[in-house]
């Protein structure tokens, strides 16, 4: 089936808010409609909105496509080479995971293809003046130590959350100015299309938030957009031919900076987005964080996903399922950093290196017995080793040899040095 991007439109509603519905169809046939709520300012520049609004319609578009991906595809204005560029790395490495699990040949992603000739008017941009940092947050433990790190720098910032539903982390109220982006997806058409063969699974969800995000930066005339990602999403977990396929591409240096060029030449030079976490290993972020926010955080936060992030789901107050490779890989960091009776009192008294449902999980975390690496938002095999080695002997013992390593977590890797926040 042809997927075909329909329109968006924008309208103000009361209580100071915008509703932005974006409009996607196959066929013509089977129809789909997204509605966002962003808070807004009294004024807001709604000439720089513009591309900011499309950005986010291409993008959002992923959700829907990948029902029934194919090369068939309608995009009803012209782009030019980047955005051509920009729009195959979305749909094509940001589906990498998808296209893997569902067996489906690069050949049926699509191809976006550049006009001849044409070239976006990139260099007319409308200056932009909006000024002040939007702090991105989900209750994890980067994006709390990003609100720690600006709250000891003494910098102010807006607190912004990206919900699906009527709830949120209530651990959210204590930070900076919190206001909440309400995302309502098409949920009932997607489930109707999953009854007649339509796919499920991974998209590049960093990307899509970041891009409503913009919307929201825009709307409240601010002008710096942190995310909170640390050096993480560039080991591969398998390929498809010569692509390498990674759980979060958008959550990758390479997705980093090619979204900051796109910001910078079609929406604003004045626009800065990235995340200050990017130089640091996911060890060296567990080590900040047990030293900065541990205490204020330890008992609210968490980075399971199954128990606090599915559709839909209550997660006003966040828990750890205790059996997911992302508690596993959560347990691993923190227990070279955090003492046993506090580390397992949040996975309910529980130290997961001694429950044996996790031995494969653990080993594919660990690159054992060649057990594929879980596709999620993990740490690197050779970061986990080192850190399972620095563990506390107070911690029970895997049953296998987890073979050892001298990975440096303390190295500083490539990053936006204009978006850096010092620990010290």
């Amino acid at each position: 089936m042809k997927f075909i991007w329909q329109n968006y439109s924008i309208a103000n509603t009361a209580n100071k808010k915008v509703l932005v519905t974006f409009r996607y169809n196959f066929d013509n046939k089977y129809f789909f409609k997204e509605t966002v709520e962003f808070s807004k300012d009294e004024k807001y520049n709604k000439f720089v909105l513009q591309p900011a609004l499309e950005l986010a319609w291409l993008v959002i578009g992923i959700s829907y496509y990948k029902l029934f991906p194919d090369s068939d595809i309608i995009l009803p204005f012209k782009i030019d080479t980047f955005q051509a560029e920009f729009l195959n790395k979305v749909y094509r490495n940001g589906l990498g995971q998808f296209a893997f699990e569902n067996k489906i040949p690069l050949t049926k992603l699509p191809l976006f293809i550049a006009n001849t000739n044409f070239k976006n008017n990139k260099n007319n941009l409308t200056k932009y003046t909006g000024q002040g940092i939007i702090s991105l947050q989900s209750g994890g433990k980067d994006s709390l130590l990003t609100a720690c790190l600006l709250d000891k720098n003494k910098q102010k910032y807006t607190a912004l959350y990206c919900a699906n539903s009527q709830f949120y982390p209530k651990v959210l109220n204590k930070l900076q100015n919190l206001i909440i982006i309400k995302r309502h997806i098409d949920s009932q058409q997607i489930a109707k299309m999953n009854k007649i063969g339509g796919l499920n699974g991974h998209i590049p969800i960093t990307y899509i938030i970041e891009a409503l995000t913009l919307i929201q930066t825009i709307l409240l005339n601010k002008n710096i957009v942190l995310v909170s990602i640390g050096h993480e999403g560039e080991e591969p977990h398998a390929f498809i031919d010569n692509m390498a396929i990674t759980h979060q591409w958008s959550k990758t240096w390479t997705a980093e900076k090619l979204l900051s060029k796109y910001v910078k030449n079609y929406i604003s030079p004045n626009i800065s987005i990235g995340s200050p976490l990017r130089q640091y290993s996911e060890l060296k972020i567990a080590e900040l964080f047990s030293q900065m926010a541990w205490q204020k955080y330890g008992q609210k936060f968490s980075s399971c996903n199954v128990a606090n992030y599915q559709q839909k789901h209550n997660n006003s107050t966040l828990n750890w399922c205790g059996k997911c490779p992302k508690c596993a890989n959560s347990f691993i960091l923190f227990s070279a950093f955090i003492k046993i009776t506090e580390l397992t009192s949040i996975f309910n008294g529980v130290d997961l290196y001694a429950d044996n449902s996790l031995v494969d999980i653990f080993k594919g975390l660990l690159g054992i017995d060649k057990i594929i690496k879980p596709f999620e938002c993990v740490a690197e095999t050779q970061e986990l080793r080192y850190a399972y080695l620095l563990k506390k002997v107070q911690y029970a013992n895997l049953p296998f040899t987890v073979p050892k390593t001298h990975y440096n977590y303390d190295n500083i890797f490539e990053h936006n040095k204009s978006l850096t926040i010092n620990h010290f």
